[in-house]
């Protein structure tokens, strides 16, 4: 989901002109009859212009590194955690590029022209859609990274033997189906989308007078986005919690069956352990969950509050500002994921890993050199 994004190209198709006409009776909500409508200035249109290149940028910087990873995921078998990043990436990539072309649109219309447009309910629909459609992607495809990755280190067996990428592409096309049948349900007169405060973005109703359906609906794309948090959260705990205990395992068995060489080998075994694809790819799931909760649970559960808190029907609407922070928050986050892939690469951790275990063998052998130096002053 992104409001603020890149400009839009020049040559603007005639049907956008035709559809920012002035029709006040096909928008519900009563703000938006004031003719005190809040002109966006210059300086946010310029914020939307760098976020779209750089969220764009940065998403196609860490497509580049998978496409140059992929020979080592394939030979380790770790293909569907491949095809689901993928998706997850391009679908980040949709949301800059599509709903920011819409959003920045009405950012310029509003900011060149001394007349304000506001967008028909056609307008609305296509851009809410997107919205919808585009902000629960990444949440969807998230989810299922956390699952396939929970199977693949609590069930190794079973994942090689029943996990195929058939059944991923299938996984891929469900959830995106799922996602988009959410959004375009209001094309066929069920629910509707309404332009939203500040008049840049438009959604579904999430405040003032609503239908059983779109009431319906909100409740929908928002436990549907905290289910998607939640589960994702319970699955990297499960899957970190088995991988903590395999390493314990792992150095009891190491230090019974060759005291000898814990001198020697435990920094370069605890770091090629801490380093494998396994945890390479815990890390960076961890870091988009954590990322993913912060970016997204305020605006969907204000949204979720909001519906049990207004009466249904309502005829009172006053602009909700903290909407508008939890959507900005929500739009950050199709920009954090591709620096997770980015920055938490294999090298990255590997360096970051032996330093960190040089520093503590360091460490170690200075207080055992100092115990010695007094033991023997003692003496």
């Amino acid at each position: 989901m992104r409001t603020l994004m890149t400009s839009f190209p020049s040559i603007t198709p005639s049907i956008f002109h035709q559809n920012l006409k002035i029709n006040s009776s096909e928008l519900s909500n009563p703000w938006l009859n004031s003719t005190t409508w809040p002109l966006i200035r210059f300086s946010g249109l310029g914020m939307s212009c760098f976020t779209m290149t750089f969220g764009a940028t940065s998403n196609l910087v860490a497509l580049s590194i998978l496409a140059k990873s992929r020979v080592r995921f394939r030979r380790q078998s770790k293909s569907p955690f491949l095809l689901l990043t993928v998706a997850l990436l391009l679908a980040d990539l949709g949301s800059h590029m599509i709903p920011g072309a819409f959003a920045l649109y009405l950012h310029m219309n509003q900011s060149y022209k001394m007349q304000i447009m506001r967008p028909t309910k056609e307008f609305c629909h296509i851009f809410g859609a997107c919205m919808v459609f585009f902000g629960l992607c990444p949440l969807l495809f998230g989810c299922a990274m956390a699952i396939e990755r929970c199977v693949a280190i609590t069930q190794p067996f079973f994942h090689t033997a029943m996990i195929t990428m058939a059944h991923v592409r299938g996984v891929v096309v469900f959830l995106s189906s799922l996602a988009l049948v959410l959004a375009v349900i209001p094309f066929f007169a069920i629910g509707t989308y309404t332009t939203q405060f500040p008049g840049t973005w438009c959604f579904l109703p999430i405040d003032g007078p609503q239908s059983i359906a779109d009431t319906s609906l909100v409740l929908a794309f928002s436990c549907l986005g905290l289910t998607a948090l939640t589960l994702s959260l319970l699955c990297n705990i499960l899957s970190g919690l088995t991988l903590l205990q395999a390493r314990i395992k792992s150095q009891n068995v190491k230090s019974k069956s060759a005291a000898h060489c814990v001198r020697h080998a435990p920094s370069a075994s605890s770091s090629s352990l801490f380093c494998s694809l396994d945890v390479e790819m815990m890390v960076q799931l961890a870091v988009i969950t954590v990322v993913s909760c912060v970016c997204w649970s305020p605006f969907l559960i204000h949204i979720l509050l909001i519906q049990f808190i207004q009466s249904p029907g309502g005829s009172t609407y006053e602009p909700d500002d903290f909407i508008l922070v939890g959507l900005r928050m929500a739009s950050w986050n199709q920009i954090f994921d591709p620096w997770v892939y980015i920055l938490l690469r294999r090298t990255v951790l590997y360096r970051v890993c032996c330093a960190f275990y040089t520093q503590r063998s360091n460490m170690t052998a200075n207080s055992s050199f100092a115990l010695c130096l007094h033991r023997t002053s003692l003496q």
